[in-house]
């Protein structure tokens, strides 16, 4: 027989007994559909995750004065005085690795415009700010350098302030005062969401760092330099350029702690990448079980179905089919099963998908690789399980066979 004929006679055996067969396919369908809802889960899961860390810059290196002890305390990031402009300058100009960089430092401040206020982070920096973080205006502009030469009182801000100090009316040209210091809003940033740690960062307002320096926390030393590398793979190389740099610059001899520290994004997206792959690893095994389990159904049925077609399994040896057409006959029956069961069950699971994102709000993403994985593993399920109850079939003893009632 023709593969044509066998399964149009595989198909009629099944049919048979309908009922039996639909729920025999249950545990297949249940099986795929859950590895495919809890793989998407997983990669919507790391997506949303690489989304985040390239929201905070492209191939960024956060390079942060270091912290000190007074008492037996540590005092925390940012407590050193070293970091100057002049390392930022060093850095870009010595470092081979690096694209670009932005100085910076922070302050929190009331802000005012009208009769509502808001409470936020002040960062000042430089115009190159924006090209590192990839912040996008929505309307406005980035402040001018000449801006920060002449520690100009201007003023960029996120969605977060625009919404809660603006609301309606249009920003762009007002004034807004922070800690009592005129502002002319000159820009607005596009929506970019929360960090990896949580941090709103629409909820801030970016004016020139010279402006922020001295006219607001009175520093002359820089709290942080954001660094670009030239690529991802380069930021690894930037990160010992920098450091060989400053402790050079520092005059900080061997053994001796940095006052500084270099932190690579790489790093975040690296780890996070790991952990979304373990995540979704975890949740396709604990979803694999319930497809073990349809696969063990399937092998009960089919041992069933031998007993019930022994007396046909012995007519047909009788009349001249071999071992290997009734162990074929038997397999692509069991085959069939679970694939059937498996197409339903990839609809399932696209289904049950997009139904939690649509309930819970999760990030889920079906790839067409889950997809192919999951039909892939289905018919494995058919041919590892359904190959025993075959095995036993085309085993008969064709003369007993004859004779069971």
């Amino acid at each position: 027989m023709n593969l044509v004929q066998i399964l149009r006679i595989a198909m009629r055996a099944l049919a048979r007994n309908k009922l039996r067969s639909a729920l025999t396919m249950l545990g297949i369908i249940i099986g795929v559909a859950a590895v495919i809802a809890m793989v998407s889960v997983g990669q919507g899961a790391q997506e949303q995750a690489q989304r985040q860390i390239a929201a905070m810059g492209s191939n960024v290196l956060f390079v942060g004065s270091g912290t000190v002890s007074r008492g037996g305390m540590s005092m925390g990031w940012g407590a050193t005085k070293s970091l100057v402009y002049d390392d930022m300058s060093a850095i870009v100009r010595e470092c081979p690795a690096i694209k670009t960089a932005a100085p910076g430092t922070n302050a929190t401040a009331q802000i005012v415009f009208g009769n509502d206020n808001w409470n936020t982070r002040v960062t000042g920096t430089e115009p190159q700010f924006f090209e590192i973080k990839v912040w996008p205006f929505q309307e406005g502009a980035a402040f001018s350098q000449s801006d920060v030469d002449s520690a100009n009182n201007v003023a960029v801000i996120g969605e977060t302030v625009r919404k809660n100090l603006f609301g309606a009316t249009d920003p762009l040209g007002q004034t807004i005062r922070i800690n009592n210091l005129p502002f002319k809003v000159v820009g607005v940033l596009e929506l970019k969401g929360t960090s990896p740690m949580g941090d709103d960062q629409d909820d801030t307002i970016v004016a020139p760092v010279t402006t922020v320096q001295k006219k607001m926390n009175g520093q002359t030393w820089l709290r942080w330099i954001m660094v670009s590398a030239i690529s991802r793979e380069a930021s690894f190389a930037a990160q010992q350029q920098i450091t060989s740099l400053l402790r050079d610059r520092h005059r900080i001899r061997a053994g001796q702690d940095d006052d500084f520290f270099v932190r690579n994004l790489a790093d975040f997206a690296q780890l996070a990448d790991e952990q979304s792959r373990l995540f979704t690893v975890l949740l396709a095994s604990i979803a694999s079980i319930s497809l073990i389990v349809g696969g063990i159904g399937i092998m009960n049925i089919m041992l069933v179905s031998v007993t019930e077609r022994t007396r046909e399994i012995g007519i047909r040896m009788a009349i001249g089919a071999t071992e290997g057409d009734v162990q074929q006959q038997f397999l692509i029956e069991a085959i069939v099963l679970s694939l059937i069961g498996g197409a339903a069950g990839i609809g399932l699971g696209m289904g049950a998908s997009y139904m939690i994102t649509n309930t819970l709000g999760w990030p889920v993403l079906v790839s067409t690789k889950a997809i192919m994985a999951a039909a892939v593993f289905s018919a494995a399920v058919g041919i590892f399980f359904g190959f025993y109850p075959a095995r036993k079939a085309a085993r008969l003893d064709p003369i007993e066979a004859l004779r069971y009632e």
